[in-house]
């Protein structure tokens, strides 16, 4: 696994957070992170103790003291802004959890020009339907690519839709399947299987010529029992909690700086993942930070991967030179298919309609009214 250019403490505050919450599977957890249960179990008992200290020796100054006049107040307002360059009133309000209006706070920024005309015009709210439990959706996606000193990186990121929730961030040397594959491992050993993705339609997991069509990557996610789903065509706002997610991205990261390299964008993606997840409020989230929300997956992913098992009255057919028969005709099917077993069963909408499923993904529907026979 490549987690171990994340920082320690992040890993365990991820342990804690998710084995404290209601009906965790610990001894799972334990397995996903790579722990052993006496360990695990060590740093339960020492965080219900010592709290933070308890997993790591450091200096924690308090955020805010019924002490504190306002030079100290303001002070502490710039401090945190400059920490963090793109939080607003609202999100610093909070996190100081101090009984101050955001806009007192806003005006603390004006007046010491920390906040310039551009970041008040991007700093629009954005509205979008959000699912009802973690790990009902994940988003997914490359944020395009910038150069380092010895190449190009492309960040891959996954969001869970209704935590905000950042699974990851990896730097990755290009956009290819295979590499894709082995970050989704990681990620699926560590936070379990979600009920559904949802990707654009570019490479890896999409066809931009064929919208919806299935890839090598996006065939292997079916068989693990997960929905894939694309984004409409030049409509990435279908997947705009993650776009969000990019837009924070590059504003907290990676605007205005340079990498030597892929290790070192690495070890700056880590440090912000950390921040986004557990410190950062989320104004979407009522000001909790995504960690409050999220909670891993109860499935785990398989050791394994079995057959699929159509249904007893499905008519089975193997998928060939991109095409399968069917009652004495052929019918174009996707090419990353081929070689695999697909099933033919009659729609429940009329006789002469029979849909074709890979595992419980729709493929296609063959209307025999209007016959068109495909070559």
């Amino acid at each position: 696994m490549s987690w171990n250019t994340r920082d320690a403490m992040s890993l365990k505050e991820e342990f804690i957070s998710l084995a404290l919450r209601p009906g965790a599977n610990r001894r799972e957890l334990c397995r996903r992170f790579g722990i052993s249960p006496q360990t695990g179990y060590k740093w339960l008992r020492r965080f219900e103790t010592l709290g933070q200290a308890g997993l790591l020796e450091q200096s924690r100054r308090p955020l805010n003291s019924p002490r504190q006049c306002k030079p100290d107040l303001e002070a502490d307002v710039i401090a945190l802004r400059k920490q963090h360059p793109k939080w607003g009133g609202r999100k610093i309000s909070h996190k100081l959890a101090v009984s101050v209006a955001p806009s007192t706070i806003t005006n603390i920024l004006h007046r010491h020009d920390l906040i310039l005309p551009h970041d008040s015009a991007a700093s629009q709210p954005w509205h979008r339907f959000e699912h009802e439990a973690p790990n009902d959706l994940w988003q997914m996606d490359f944020k395009g690519f910038f150069q380092t000193n010895q190449g190009a990186c492309y960040p891959l990121t996954m969001l869970d839709d209704h935590s905000r929730f950042n699974l990851t961030i990896q730097a990755c040397p290009h956009q290819r399947g295979v590499l894709v594959q082995e970050h989704m491992t990681e990620v699926f050993r560590q936070y379990g299987l979600p009920a559904q993705i949802n990707t654009d339609n570019g490479a890896p997991w999409g066809s931009p010529s064929s919208p919806g069509q299935l890839t090598p990557l996006t065939i292997w996610l079916v068989r693990l029992g997960i929905k894939v789903t694309w984004s409409r065509p030049r409509h990435p706002q279908t997947n705009g909690k993650n776009e969000r997610f990019h837009r924070s991205l590059k504003a907290e990261v990676l605007s205005g700086r340079s990498f030597k390299n892929l290790i070192e964008a690495q070890h700056a993606f880590d440090q912000w993942r950390d921040i986004y997840n557990h410190h950062r409020p989320h104004e979407a989230l009522n000001y909790l930070v995504p960690m409050d929300r999220y909670q891993a997956s109860p499935r785990s992913y398989p050791q394994l991967l079995g057959e699929f098992e159509y249904a007893p009255g499905d008519v089975l057919a193997k998928v060939n030179d991109r095409r399968i028969r069917f009652k004495n005709e052929y019918f174009r099917i996707a090419k990353a298919l081929s070689g695999h077993v697909v099933a033919v069963r009659q729609s429940v909408q009329r006789e002469d309609l029979f849909d074709v499923y890979f595992c419980g993904h729709w493929l296609r529907t063959i209307d025999f009214s209007n016959r068109q026979k495909e070559r």
